[in-house]
Order: structure tokens, then C-alpha cells, then sequence
């Protein structure tokens, strides 16, 4: 079994792989940059190593570094969390070479899924519906006319070795294929360092829906239910929940053929299998060689520690349980709380006056930050993942609000009051939502609205209370002035109905 393991990573994961390691009486080591030093993963690890400051090139991503650490701490293992260097082939490589466990999938399973067009044809090969498009790489002008021609507009041309969003063009018309092929193009090559692309028929307001799946190296692989990851901003993730809408049936064949292409891959470690679903139809869209930002949903309603099992394949044990002991049991919904402009997503860093997480039974707050701690802009925006538990989805809903009137950030702008206003959606609750659900649903538009209530209802309570004589109506909105009239009419029958 591993003894000491180093987390190549930093944030919330980091934390998460930490005190997962201690459940197992493993050592850990800690990474960190001068901007991290405060972070609780630095405060919790054993061991903790500054990898100075610079850019992320310099720190997080220098693979030789994290190694020379690695060694130099006596660890027999490394965690790569998510982001960074989690899909990193040559990392994984290197790592072995230096006689480390890398806690994940083999560099060639890695480098096979990292080619979205190789993996494509390894679903389609187990049986997996694949959305229709070019069966190999396009380079010319002349192949994507083809290829669009045959599965017709509106198509998207994808970077076949990319993630995250980039290298993506939506082509809705001949006239602008041209320069759309040379975008992707010209995008893939300068962040992924290979131009290939291909296209896919462009599904227009799918739902996404992924399987949780994991194998150990005796061959045996199995799937933990599925997760619905819908409501996403700019292809980036913001809530999550387990299970989806799928049925039983449907979420149990899907789980097996999610199986059978890794047990086909020679799979050993966690993994996702991501999908989009339109019009009663699932189409594969890639898989992610992980774990996940969203994996505590599926802990929630299975009752497993990913973890845990990552670490323990890792170490060359087999899997805990077996397909038959999978029961999902209840709803379970992710919110992640981000540093950032609910309206304009914009990051926000400053310093965190205060925090409260909620203290609710089946609530968990993922997080690294604290009160005092100050947030920086150099990463990601993501503070902690706030996850709530109900027997039905309609209690985890319910818990949800309870849990969102608890948690208190304050000091730095969060998008808090973004997923409070989506709870209290017909849409969300009613579950009809797909991947531009924010934009459909107009929340900027009811959170603007929802800041013009709390305005009106200061100014009526401070003029009811006599701390102001009289409102100065030209400092405040024509809405705000609406409501304010009707504050004030609904005081009076109040005054009325007293009498």
C-alpha cells in the first residue's frame, strides 16, 4: 500500500486528496506557491514545499520540479488532482520513470484520450452513439465543405487534442467556414500545440450528462451512476447534481457500455465519460482522464469515497465493491462558489472578511480559504464547492436554501446570490434547463432586479425607522422608485389593518 504520497496540485482538490490520505494513515506533501502559502492544503499536509512564485509554467506545470520534490520527500506516489497536470501524458510518463506512482490512467490510455478523434472511434466501437461528423482529422477547406455538406449546418469544428471551450467554432453557414477552419486551426495550435481538428453536427441547447466509471488493474471496471452537469457558463461548469433525469434503464446501459470501452481502453483508475443528450438521443463527447470537479454528488447518493479508491488502485489493490453493490440512493447538487461578478463573470481577489460555512446535516463545504484569507486572481476563481443531500430532489433543493441563508463569504464579490436566484427558477426546479440555460432563463436580468428589491427595501425600512426624513428619489432607479411607492402603500394598510 502507498506510504506517502505528494499532491501536484493546490485549492480545494488538494485539500479533498489530503484528508482523504489521512483516512488511510497515508503521509502527504504539499506543493505551494508564494501567493498559496496561507492555503489550508499547506496548513493540513505533512510536508509542504514552496515552488516559488512566477507563472504557472514556473510553479504548478514545471514537471520537473514537482518530481525533484517528490523524490526528495521519499513519496511513492502522486496525486494530479484536476486541472493542470491531470492530463498530462508526458507528466505521467516521467513519473513512472522516476519509479512514482501516478495516481491515474496510463500515459497511453492519456494520450489516446486526448485525441478526440481516436476516442470517437473507440465509443462508436463498444456501441456508443457518436454525433455525426468527420470520421478522421480535416485539414483543407475542401474536406470541411464535405463533411458539412453531408450532416449539414449548423456544424462546430473542434481542436481534436483540446479542451476547456478553446478551438471551438460554430459554423451556421458556408459563407463563414472558411475563416471559422482557420480559427480553430490557428487557436489549437497555439494552446495545444497540434492545429488538427474536426467537425461534429453543431446540437444546438443540449443537456450534458456524464457516467462516473473506475478500474483497478485486475480488469475489473464499474460505473457510479450518472450526473447532470447542465447549467455551464462559457463551457465552464457551475452546477452539478446526481443522478440526471435519465431512468434506471437507461442509466444502467449506458454505465455498461461507459464499462466496456474502458475495460477495451485497459482503463485503471477514475474516470469520466461526458455526454450530450437532445430530443430522447445521447451522443458521446469525450471522456475526462480524472477526477472530476463535481465528484462529490456521486459520493452523496453512492456513499463512496472516489478517493479513496483512486488511491487504493493506485496502490494495487482491487476495487471495494462490485457493480451490484452500486445503489444510488437519494439527489445530491454541487454549487460551485466562485470569486466573481455574478452579472459578468468577471474574477474578483481580495481579502475574505469573514466565513461561515453551514452546519447542516448531509451539507459539505469543499473548500481551502478561511476568514483573513486573501484571494488572488492568478488562478482559477473557485473558493469551495458547496454540496447538499435530500432522499428526494425536491429536500435537496430545500437543504440548498437552507444551506445558502448559512454560508457567508464576505470581503470579496462571490456568485452566491447567482445560484440563490437559480434555485428559485421554474426551470431549475421543473428541471428543464440545458447547457444555455443563463442566457435562456435571463438570470443577469433577475439578479440585477433582485439587488433593485433589496435597494427600495433599505431606503422604505431606513425612511419607516425616521433615520432619513426624506428619500432622495433622484439617487435611486425608476424600478426602485416603483417599489418603494409600493413599500410604502403596503406599510400604510399594514398602519390601517392595526387600528
Amino acid at each position: 500500500m502507498l506510504k506517502k504520497i505528494l499532491i501536484a496540485n493546490r485549492g480545494e482538490i488538494a485539500v479533498r486528496i489530503i484528508r482523504a490520505c489521512k483516512l488511510m494513515n497515508i503521509k502527504t506533501v504539499a506543493i505551494f506557491t508564494v501567493v498559496d502559502s496561507q492555503s489550508l492544503h499547506v496548513k493540513l499536509a505533512d510536508e509542504a514545499y514552496c515552488i516559488g512564485s512566477g507563472s504557472v509554467n514556473e510553479t504548478y506545470l514545471n514537471i520537473d520540479k514537482i518530481i525533484k520534490i517528490a523524490k526528495k520527500a521519499k513519496c511513492d506516489a502522486i496525486h494530479p488532482g484536476y486541472g493542470f497536470l491531470s492530463e498530462n501524458s508526458e507528466f505521467a510518463r516521467k513519473v513512472i520513470k522516476s519509479k512514482i506512482v501516478f495516481i491515474g490512467p496510463s500515459p497511453e490510455v492519456i494520450d489516446l484520450l486526448g485525441d478526440k478523434v481516436k476516442a470517437r472511434s473507440i465509443a462508436s466501437k463498444v456501441g456508443i452513439p457518436v454525433v455525426p461528423g468527420s470520421k478522421g482529422y480535416v485539414e483543407t477547406l475542401e474536406e470541411a465543405k464535405t463533411v458539412a455538406e453531408k450532416i449539414g449546418y449548423p456544424i462546430i469544428i473542434k481542436a481534436a487534442f483540446g479542451g476547456g471551450g478553446k478551438g471551438m467554432e460554430i459554423v451556421n453557414s458556408p459563407e463563414t467556414l472558411e475563416i471559422s477552419l482557420l480559427g480553430a486551426q490557428s487557436v489549437a495550435e497555439n494552446f495545444f500545440g497540434n492545429k488538427s481538428v474536426f467537425i461534429e453536427k453543431y446540437i444546438e441547447s443540449p443537456r450534458h450528462i456524464e457516467i462516473q466509471f473506475i478500474g483497478d488493474s485486475y480488469g475489473n471496471v464499474i460505473h457510479l451512476g450518472d450526473r447532470e452537469c447542465s447549467i455551464q457558463r462559457s463551457h465552464q461548469k457551475l452546477i452539478e447534481e446526481a443522478p440526471s433525469f435519465l431512468t434506471e434503464q437507461e442509466r444502467n446501459e449506458l454505465g455498461e457500455k461507459v464499462c466496456k470501452m474502458a475495460k477495451e481502453l485497459g482503463y485503471v483508475n477514475a474516470g469520466t465519460a461526458e455526454f450530450l443528450y437532445k430530443d430522447g438521443q445521447i451522443y458521446f463527447n469525450e471522456v475526462n482522464p480524472r477526477i472530476q470537479v463535481e465528484h462529490p454528488v456521486t459520493e452523496m447518493v453512492t456513499g463512496i469515497d472516489l478517493v479513496v479508491e483512486q488511491i487504493r488502485v493506485a496502490g494495487g489493490l482491487k476495487l471495494s465493491y462490485v457493480q451490484d453493490e452500486i445503489k444510488i440512493n437519494g439527489s445530491a447538487i454541487e454549487f460551485r462558489i466562485n470569486a466573481e461578478d455574478p452579472k459578468t463573470f468577471l474574477p474578483k481577489s481580495g481579502k475574505i472578511e469573514q466565513l461561515i460555512a453551514p452546519s447542516i446535516y448531509h451539507v459539505r463545504f469543499d473548500t481551502f480559504v478561511f476568514s483573513s484569507y486573501n484571494v488572488s486572481n492568478e488562478y482559477d476563481s473557485l473558493l469551495g464547492k458547496l454540496i447538499v443531500w435530500g432522499k428526494t430532489r425536491n429536500d435537496a433543493i430545500e437543504r440548498a436554501r437552507l444551506a445558502f441563508k448559512e454560508l457567508t463569504i464576505s470581503g470579496i464579490t462571490t456568485n452566491i446570490d447567482f445560484h440563490k436566484t437559480i434555485l428559485e427558477t421554474k426551470e431549475f426546479q421543473e428541471r428543464i434547463v440545458s447547457t444555455d440555460f443563463i442566457e435562456k432563463a435571463s438570470i443577469k436580468e433577475k439578479i440585477e432586479e433582485n439587488e433593485e428589491i433589496k435597494v427600495a427595501a433599505l431606503y422604505a425600512f431606513y425612511e419607516k425607522i425616521g433615520a432619513i426624513k426624506r428619500v432622495k428619489t433622484e439617487t435611486i432607479s425608476e424600478k426602485q422608485r416603483r417599489i418603494l411607492n409600493l413599500w410604502k402603500q403596503r406599510s400604510k394598510l399594514e398602519q390601517t389593518r392595526n387600528i
